[in-house]
């Protein structure tokens, strides 16, 4: 059982920039300890990067699909001692992933350990050692990670210090490639071993082993799919957030921080709302917080101007599509990696191009929720990673349509021949909509890309260094991007507020 966060004298008032899955957690974290909160949202529905579209009688979750860990999503209901189950059911997904490649070779990752063996006996027996190895690995990992360093504010370098020994001994400095790559010979293992990292905005051959915590941890708390689509989740999540007392405010961005000296007082948004409050926290992206909103403030361009030196995540190309058909032999979440994992990687990564060859990351929620399709329809998102608009500023209103019907065309070759006929709706998410809708920098579907040199001390904390009262959660701010993180980085944020209320 959680302990709730202790309850602050009244009058205290509190304003959250963005309704995305931080920022709901954070406004619920806030109202069950008793602090006034409102969440301002630009958008007409809330979710941020989790949001959702509807056409056809289709269902199209356009961000996460599943949730792992759902005891942390629990958590929050637990705050106020509620219980999530009497607002959310949540449905087991299995296998975790299926991966595959063009020759027709699969691999279903599972979370149960003697079909995992076996599987991985089918590929090459002789790597069975080293993959129980990196298992181990990733329980070290998830411990050390999300478990602990995950849940350290690091407000300076002294506290930074403290945690280079334990990353030293887990080899933090080697990347989740080269690790893996150390345990495992089989190619297409590395792949299975090592993808994981590109679900939080990262590269394989350059984040930190530490990363390997994200395999493990699908393995330890399975994978779970909100029933009638993760909407469902994210209107849980409002409905307790306005039970508890919380105000939501939907369809009004917000224009500027206001400020008296580096003090937050308040906001003032576009349609001309102004919210006084005592403590400010921005759940919008990183870049838009400080050039945008802080802009008239000398903490805005002086951060704009650091941020613009970063190291950022590649964005992502998403097509959704609904297709007339059942597909049961197709499962909840597929990969299908192309010939060139390093290669395809080097060029997303590095040289900015959009490779010859894709890895496709496909979810098939309807196999799991028929809900969310007509009958005998199925509801399909195929997402692949692309090098952001900062390494590849093309014209992506030519070039959408164009992509999109190659990622069908590849779709349809390996696993439903006749896609484009089957086809009843579509619509695709190039970077530069995710640009103008999110006002996500660069068009980057992750913030800050999660390297050594951009974590820890050296990411941006939960409470701004300079103006005290201004608070920052969501995928830029530490301990960084994925659901588990992003939840982690509301605690932090909302343990920082209230520690200012007292």
């Amino acid at each position: 059982m959680t302990a709730p966060l202790e309850p602050r004298p009244p009058g205290k008032r509190a304003i959250v920039i963005g309704a995305g899955l931080g920022g709901l957690a954070l406004g619920i974290r806030l109202q069950s300890a008793g602090v006034s909160t409102t969440i301002l949202e630009a958008r007409e529905r809330p979710g941020g990067c989790a949001s959702w579209q509807a056409r056809e009688g289709f269902v199209f979750d356009a961000g996460p699909v599943t949730i792992t860990d759902p005891d942390s999503f629990a958590e929050l209901w637990r705050l106020s001692g509620q219980d999530m189950a009497a607002d959310v059911t949540l449905e087991p997904v299995a296998p975790l992933w299926r991966l595959s490649w063009p020759d027709g070779a699969q691999l279903d990752l599972s979370a149960d350990d003697a079909a995992m063996r076996q599987a991985i006996a089918q590929l090459d027996g002789r790597d069975l050692a080293g993959a129980q190895r990196l298992l181990d690995y990733g329980g070290e990992a998830l411990r050390e990670g999300p478990g602990r360093l995950g849940r350290m504010a690091f407000p300076d370098m002294r506290s930074m210090l403290k945690a280079l020994p334990p990353l030293a001994h887990h080899q933090g400095w080697r990347s989740v490639y080269g690790l893996v790559a150390s345990q495992i010979g089989n190619d297409r293992l590395r792949q299975a071993f090592s993808f994981h990292t590109l679900l939080a905005g990262g590269n394989p051959l350059e984040v930190s082993a530490l990363h390997g915590w994200r395999h493990r941890l699908e393995r330890d708390t399975g994978l779970w799919h909100p029933r009638g689509g993760f909407n469902k989740l994210v209107m849980a999540m409002v409905a307790l957030f306005e039970r508890i007392g919380g105000v939501i405010r939907l369809g009004d961005p917000v224009s500027r921080i206001e400020m008296r000296g580096d003090q937050a007082t308040g906001v003032v948004t576009q349609g001309g709302w102004r919210g006084d409050a005592d403590l400010v926290a921005s759940n919008a992206d990183l870049m838009h917080s400080y050039r945008d909103l802080l802009g008239q403030h000398p903490r805005g361009p002086r951060k704009t101007e650091k941020l613009a030196r970063k190291q950022w995540s590649p964005a992502l190309f998403a097509v959704h599509f609904g297709i007339r058909g059942s597909w049961p032999g197709i499962p909840h979440r597929s990969v299908l990696f192309g010939p060139h994992y390093q290669e395809w990687l080097t060029d997303v990564f590095q040289h900015g191009v959009l490779p010859a060859d894709q890895m496709i990351i496909l979810n098939h929620a309807s196999v799991t929720d028929p809900s969310l399709a007509p009958e005998g329809c199925s509801v399909f998102s195929a997402l692949v990673p692309v090098p952001h608009t900062g390494k590849l500023p093309i014209d992506w209103g030519h070039m959408a349509p164009l992509y999109a019907r190659r990622i069908l065309d590849e779709i349809g070759q390996r696993l439903i021949p006749d896609i484009h006929t089957r086809i009843v709706t579509q619509f695709h998410v190039a970077p530069n909509d995710f640009a103008a809708d999110m006002r996500a920098h660069l068009g980057s579907a992750f913030s800050l890309a999660p390297l050594n040199s951009q974590s820890l001390r050296l990411r941006p904390q939960a409470r701004d260094a300079v103006v005290r009262n201004l608070y920052l959660v969501g995928a830029g701010a530490h301990p960084g991007a994925g659901i588990p993180c992003v939840l982690g980085g509301a605690r932090l944020a909302a343990q920082a507020m209230m520690e200012e209320s007292l």
